[in-house]
């Protein structure tokens, strides 16, 4: 499979579970009503509604902001997009994969919603980190992803092998 069909099925799977998983929570279930469900002693499905960014940053009350945050999602995601049609490597397309599924994830719901609905919560003993979903798990991964490609050699295909070099032979 090539780097960018490679990035492409994870841009896709990260959408539909994003979204999926969303969908099922907020109308399959009675979560609204009866959160936090406990899903481990570090763990809670809870449902919070994030106007701002990551860790609840900027949060946004009008339309503006809205539409201001859908628009830069959209922006970054197109960007990616076209990084992605370039990569020479999975790892990279795939990291790049993540982070545009995850986008734009997070962009329907806030162009649906006017936030974005976030509902895992870990936790440990009075620590508390924030309410994530599927889409910002998958941005995380996306940027070790991109952190990890960018600690590889540079100019050198993991497969090349030295002693087949054909246009100098040896005298």
């Amino acid at each position: 499979m090539t780097p960018f069909r490679s990035g492409l099925a994870a841009l896709l799977a990260t959408l539909v579970l994003d979204q999926a998983s969303k969908l099922w929570l907020y109308f399959g279930t009675d979560l609204v009503l009866t959160q936090p469900w406990r899903l481990a002693p570090f763990a809670d499905f809870v449902v919070v509604w994030n106007r701002g960014v990551s860790y609840g940053l900027f949060q946004q009350e009008g339309g503006l902001g809205r539409w201001l945050l859908v628009g830069i999602s959209l922006a970054a995601a197109i960007g990616l997009s076209v990084w992605m049609v370039r990569a020479g490597s999975r790892l990279l397309a795939v990291a790049l994969g993540l982070i545009v599924g995850g986008a734009l994830g997070n962009a329907i719901d806030r162009a649906a919603y006017g936030a974005v609905f976030d509902f895992v919560h870990l936790h440990a003993g009075t620590w508390s980190w924030y309410v994530f979903n599927v889409a910002d798990a998958a941005i995380v991964a996306g940027v070790v992803g991109l952190i990890l490609d960018s600690l590889r050699p540079v100019g050198r295909s993991p497969h090349a092998d030295v002693s087949e070099d054909r246009t100098h032979p040896q005298a």
